[in-house]
């Protein structure tokens, strides 16, 4: 295993320069995607090329089950929620061509993390309120948002339990907050796509199967040899999406360490991602370790490898976990 130390040595000034200079980059007007690609997956899309994301909130309690579009999401974060509740997660999935999809959610409140990682994207954090920690980081990023008031659909749950996100709410709900619908501004690509076998890179190793530390979900992966990827397990069992009930599964599995300040007594708590640390690079059944790199509010999330270049990620959905530093040493690697 190599430390921590030697990881984070690996990432090379020339590395950290380039990073920072796409960290000074703000209030472009355009992503200059590709016609036809979805920048956030490197994969065809029908989605007008300037469309903006959007991020949708999403409760990760059992009692939440099943999650609807999540397997259409394109990328999908998890972290801890709360310290309490013996450390439930939440889900934050971020979406290209939203309209396309017919029911997202359950909708639930956002966290300041969050906030910060949403607007990496430029996205419309979609969520139903949060604890008052959250205002302060909406003025730091300027991110647009809209809070609560979607579709209210029974499923015998309680109240908490049934706001949903239907298709062309999103686009309506923007329209009438005057959120355009296209970037407002972009602060560099979040991914180099290209075909990746891991092969080469320092340190591989073969990994079909992944325990991520989040104790109340029991997080897993399985890699999928006809598939090619990453299918999503909790509780025990795979994680079916409610809507066209097909396996949540991923290209790109990211597994961040990050470390947290906890807010007050009740279990808030915001990660120090804003930074850098090391991690994880799942993909094609084999892990290689990685540094990340945040350089500040909005600056898109970098990965890096041993050699100090910027990791070329294979196109399809990514998976990002922000594994509490002092839960690192429990992440489970077969």
């Amino acid at each position: 295993m190599i430390s921590k130390k030697k990881l984070l040595q690996a990432v090379s000034v020339s590395a950290l320069s380039a990073v920072l200079a796409i960290g000074a980059l703000t209030n472009a007007a355009t992503v200059n995607a590709q016609a036809g690609i979805n920048e956030l997956t490197g994969l065809a899309t029908t989605a007008p090329e300037n469309q903006r994301p959007i991020a949708v909130m999403i409760d990760n309690d059992k009692r939440a089950n099943p999650h609807y579009g999540l397997s259409e999401a394109d990328v999908v974060y998890e972290m801890i929620n709360s310290t309490h509740n013996n450390r439930v997660t939440r889900l934050m999935a971020v979406y290209k061509d939203y309209n396309s999809v017919s029911r997202i959610g359950n909708i639930r409140s956002t966290r300041p993390t969050n906030i910060m990682l949403a607007a990496e994207y430029n996205a419309v954090l979609i969520h139903d309120g949060g604890p008052f920690y959250i205002y302060p980081y909406f003025d730091a990023t300027g991110l647009n948002h809209l809070s609560g008031g979607f579709s209210r659909i029974p499923n015998g749950k309680p109240r908490e339990f049934t706001e949903y996100c239907t298709a062309g709410e999103a686009a309506s709900r923007m329209a009438k907050a005057g959120y355009p619908s296209a970037y407002t501004a972009y602060e560099g690509q979040h991914y180099t796509f290209g075909a990746n076998s891991l092969a080469d890179d320092a340190g591989v190793a073969v990994a079909t199967t992944v325990s991520v530390p989040f104790p109340h979900n029991s997080t897993q992966f399985v890699y999928n040899a006809a598939t090619g990827t990453y299918d999503y397990y909790e509780f025990g069992s795979p994680v079916v999406d409610g809507d066209d009930k097909q396996q949540v599964t991923f290209t790109n599995v990211f597994l961040q360490d990050c470390d947290f300040t906890l807010l007050d007594k009740n279990g808030y708590m915001v990660y120090n991602c804003i930074g850098t640390n090391v991690g994880y690079y799942l993909t094609g059944g084999m892990v290689i370790p990685v540094t990340w790199l945040k350089t500040s509010y909005t600056g898109a999330t970098k990965f890096y490898t041993l050699d100090g270049a910027e990791l070329v990620v294979n196109p399809g959905k990514t998976y990002i976990a922000l594994v509490p530093s002092d839960a690192w040493g429990q992440v489970g690697i077969k």
